[in-house]
């Protein structure tokens, strides 16, 4: 166990209802290793979940009794591949539009814009207990541009990290991975009465041969409780 500062302590292990989606607009990547963080919060009343992907909206903070609200912002992660690099296989890295930098838990900064995108959120119950939720990613087939050719989702992946002061690389709740286009995936755990946070960090394949244009795809990210 270890305090990150302005945090509480942090393990390595994995308030209402809130969707957010990511909107994808062409195309990778650098490692970030960083450590987890996922801490216990106390069991209250209502039970809730909470999911931010890129910029949210708190009143407060979590840690001072602060409130979440609904944000209908829409992030983008992209990249314009050069004409000669088109297809050549060198992974392209991909930044966000996003300006979330800190964690509405402490007032952390734990992600680094425009190269991450910050996701995290809470599962508070009334009650102790040991289940967990998952997040999910509703993933289109491909992405596609203003005459219809398109680019398969398989083609994005991202790692997953934050900034912390450890500097270590332990396991994180939102883990790396790659999309699978036409699918609902999950990206994520919270465990009951946690809040659960990383950063990620998105990269473009780029090992096809797309003809020229914008090519655009929206993925759906879900949090539910039972």
């Amino acid at each position: 166990m270890d305090k990150r500062p302005g945090g509480t302590p942090i393990s390595e292990n994995p308030g209402r209802m809130a969707q957010r989606i990511l909107c994808l607009a062409l195309l990778a990547a650098a490692n970030h290793p960083a450590p987890a963080f996922t801490v216990a919060i106390s069991a209250g009343a209502p039970k809730s979940v909470y999911l931010q992907v890129g910029v949210g909206t708190f009143a407060g903070l979590y840690n001072s009794g602060g409130t979440p609200g609904n944000n209908p912002t829409v992030n983008k992660v992209s990249v314009a591949v050069a004409a000669a690099a088109v297809g050549n296989g060198a992974a392209q890295a991909m930044t966000t539009d996003s300006t979330q930098t800190n964690s509405f838990y402490d007032n952390y900064t734990f992600c680094t814009v425009p190269a991450q995108l910050y996701i995290g959120g809470f599962y508070r119950t009334t009650g102790p207990g040991i289940g967990t939720v998952s997040v999910t990613a509703t993933v289109p087939a491909s992405m596609v541009n203003a005459t219809g050719d398109t680019i398969p989702f398989s083609q994005v992946s991202w790692t997953s990290g934050g900034n912390g002061p450890l500097g270590d690389s332990a396991g994180q709740p939102f883990t790396a991975g790659t999309f699978t286009g036409g699918a609902v995936q999950t990206v994520g755990t919270i465990a009951q009465n946690h809040w659960a946070e990383s950063c990620w960090t998105f990269s473009f394949s780029n090992t096809t041969y797309p003809a020229a244009g914008t090519y655009t795809g929206r993925v759906l990210y879900t949090l539910t409780a039972p």
